[in-house]
């Protein structure tokens, strides 16, 4: 039933090309790097018994959590259009700029939210209730949580959280430790934190006009906060790889450590110092120093769990 009326609405209607670029523009494709945290539990698991079977099951969530998360990205576009028209570059987005209509995007919105439900639960029914966890709690966040002090950045981490666990959803692990939940919560954390401080330096006076729960948050709790979850972040890294059951013996994963620190600092470094912050993501892909210290942590981790084991 849905499929030949996208196929109608897209196709046949008469901007139906000038339609698909602003949709795709607000499904936020850049941000779809968020979800490769659901590769988490195929790495960490230290197994690799069945490999193309696990990696094409993971790879499957990760499509499923993009639709499922852009799905939310243009719930956000909806809901705070007029706020986003206030703000220097969210203003530009298609939405606010209304380069796409509201109809069009609501029944974007409702096929994908509803079409990865439905090839979640069909995967593994825990699989689909994360799914189902992760739309519910963002709604909440969209028309709630976003302005409740604190928990606006907590709910953020839990996001990352459920990604972490929907990829040990679809497989089975052996191995994977449930330390990386601390991790993963405390370093998304983190970057919530980093965010909302570049959104305060880059708003000034008018930082509540764009985001309303902005006006409870100032530079000084929020440098504070940002001190407290690193030190976190850092510690519960650091005991993972010596205190997480399945490890190697010889305690190699201990290799890491530097690599993480240094990313951590990193991104202190650009946020603090150069004043970069608002979306994490795009640090990711435009810092090199960022890359090839994420390439090494990664390669180090390798070669600690699958050849010093």
């Amino acid at each position: 039933m849905f499929v030949p009326f996208m196929s109608e609405f897209f196709f046949n209607h008469s901007r139906s090309f000038y339609l698909l670029p602003p949709l795709l523009e607000t499904m936020r494709p850049r941000q779809w790097t968020k979800n490769i945290f659901v590769f988490a539990a195929l790495v960490f698991d230290g197994t690799l018994d069945n490999l193309p079977g696990r990696l094409v099951s993971v790879a499957i969530a990760f499509v499923l959590l993009c639709l499922m998360s852009s799905t939310v990205y243009i719930m956000n576009d909806l809901s705070d259009i007029e706020a986003d028209q206030q703000h220097p570059t969210k203003k530009n987005r298609p939405l606010p700029s209304g380069r796409l209509n509201k109809t069009t995007a609501a029944i974007a919105a409702l096929i994908f939210g509803a079409g990865s439900l439905a090839a979640g639960f069909y995967m593994s029914v825990p699989f689909g209730i994360i799914l189902l966890t992760y739309l519910i709690m963002q709604v909440a966040y969209t028309y709630r949580l976003k302005k409740v002090v604190i928990l606006d950045v907590m709910v953020i981490a839990a996001g990352f959280v459920l990604r972490v666990a929907a990829g040990v959803a679809v497989i089975t692990v052996q191995r994977f430790s449930p330390w990386l939940y601390i991790c993963m919560g405390l370093l998304a954390l983190f970057m919530a934190l980093g965010k909302r401080r570049h959104e305060l330096v880059l708003m000034g006076q008018n930082a509540a006009a764009s985001r309303s729960i902005l006006k409870e948050y100032n530079l000084d709790f929020i440098d504070r906060m940002i001190n407290i979850v690193l030190a976190g972040t850092l510690v519960s890294y650091s005991m993972y790889t010596f205190q997480a059951e399945g490890l190697p013996d010889n305690d190699s994963m201990m290799l890491t450590i530097p690599f993480v620190l240094f990313g951590l600092a990193r991104y202190l470094y650009l946020i603090l110092v150069k004043g970069e912050g608002g979306a994490p993501e795009e640090i990711l892909l435009r810092d090199r120093q960022f890359q090839i210290n994420m390439l090494l942590w990664g390669a180090t981790v390798m070669v600690a769990l699958y050849f010093f084991r």
